[in-house]
């Protein structure tokens, strides 16, 4: 057995399962930053789509400034950082006006403003409705939050504005099943989306005090809300017959609704299935709509959460065979001797660290002095066989 950080003999756990946590560490760090080493910069490549982002209270306490990958380690290093995660259509702000004197030390000419950019009370270490940090200080159990797909801000459960029987919607392990979530705030912009069939939405779950439903339709003078009846009468013909708006064609619009006649939209947070975006609307009028209310980000597949992962494992599964790559043409390269001395070196670690767990047996953990008693021992046979 092995501790777990080789210093808290009371909690230990065994050599697999210290390798699987730390791979899972690494796996989830790549995602978070998009498979970016942070060796360069990302200013030059503008505003890009969705990038992890740092702010740095050091520098810019007032929270009006981000900072990439590279920057947060090269120029920041040793400051108070905020970890972002992502942030669509941002470019790096590091050494511009905003941080006075600070240069950037990796592109040290940079424009005075990035006008495009969009701060938020995040940048500041606040989060939610509530406006409290993340962790909370005053709080003994942080307590979750999930992010708007629209503002990207995050909230609390309590906070997202559901019914008091209702609830996020997650299956039996408690892993959540829509792909995206949509605030309260933001579900007038997003208005439109409740003209399209259920196969778009993910019912919140409720408990045996009411139910919820999937659209968030007003209704009229004396029909229940989001009565069948409602939702006839405001999606229409068309809403039967939208299956993916790839099949449509660009002069049709696939919900055929004016949005300017359309009933008020409840405020209530919306719960999007998985592949939702592929069912939006390309037609002329509805991709001006999306210019309007400013979400025309949403029929780029680049700029979903999902998208950006499955880059970030491409990116880690190229930088492990790639490293693995170079370890063996680096290990043809050398001479027999050389070669030789490697693989015994290999065979030699190997056989004295399945010796130090043999040894440790499952009821004793291996500590710090264990291990640094393994490498003198491996050292002290390469002296007598040299």
């Amino acid at each position: 057995m092995a501790s777990g950080a080789f210093e808290d003999e009371a909690e230990t756990v065994s050599i697999n399962e210290y390798i699987e946590s730390m791979e899972a560490e690494e796996l989830e760090a790549d995602l978070v930053l998009g498979g970016d080493e942070g060796d360069e910069c990302t200013y030059p490549k503008g505003y890009m789509k969705r990038q992890a982002i740092f702010s740095c209270l050091t520098c810019t306490p007032e929270g009006n400034a981000g900072v990439c990958t590279a920057c947060c380690l090269s120029c920041h290093d040793g400051h108070e950082l905020l970890e972002l995660w992502t942030k669509r259509n941002f470019r790096c702000d590091c050494g511009n006006s905003k941080f006075g004197a600070l240069a950037c030390k990796l592109l040290p000419s940079k424009d005075v403003d990035n006008s495009e950019n969009a701060y938020n009370h995040n940048f500041k270490g606040l989060y939610c409705v509530c406006d409290k940090p993340y962790p909370d200080p005053n709080v003994e159990e942080q307590v979750e939050m999930i992010q708007c797909c629209i503002c990207e801000d995050w909230l609390h459960e309590e906070h997202l504005g559901l019914k008091p029987s209702e609830s996020i919607p997650r299956d039996e392990e408690g892993e959540p099943v829509y792909e995206d979530f949509i605030c309260p705030k933001c579900s007038s912009v997003c208005s439109f989306l409740t003209l399209y069939p259920e196969k778009l939405w993910v019912a919140a779950q409720v408990d045996s005090t009411g139910s919820a439903t999937a659209c968030s339709v007003t209704s009229e003078p004396g029909q229940p809300e989001n009565s069948t009846e409602v939702k006839k009468s405001v999606l229409g013909k068309c809403s039967a017959k939208i299956e993916d708006s790839e099949s449509v064609p660009a002069t049709l619009c696939a919900i055929a609704t004016d949005l300017n006649s359309s009933p008020e939209f409840e405020m209530k947070p919306l719960f999007l299935t998985k592949n939702w975006r592929n069912i939006l609307c390309k037609c002329e009028k509805c991709i001006e709509m999306y210019k309007e209310r400013k979400v025309s980000y949403l029929l780029d597949v680049e700029d979903t959460i999902v998208e950006y992962e499955k880059k970030a494992k491409e990116k880690r599964t190229e930088k492990l065979e790639k490293q693995e790559g170079e370890a063996l043409e680096l290990l043809n390269n050398l001479d027999h001797v050389a070669k030789v001395e490697i693989l015994h070196g290999i065979k030699d670690f190997k056989e004295s660290f399945k010796g130090l767990l043999e040894a440790a047996g499952p009821s004793k953990a291996i500590t710090p002095a264990d291990i640094e008693q393994m490498f003198s021992n491996l050292k002290n046979k390469r002296r007598r066989m040299e």
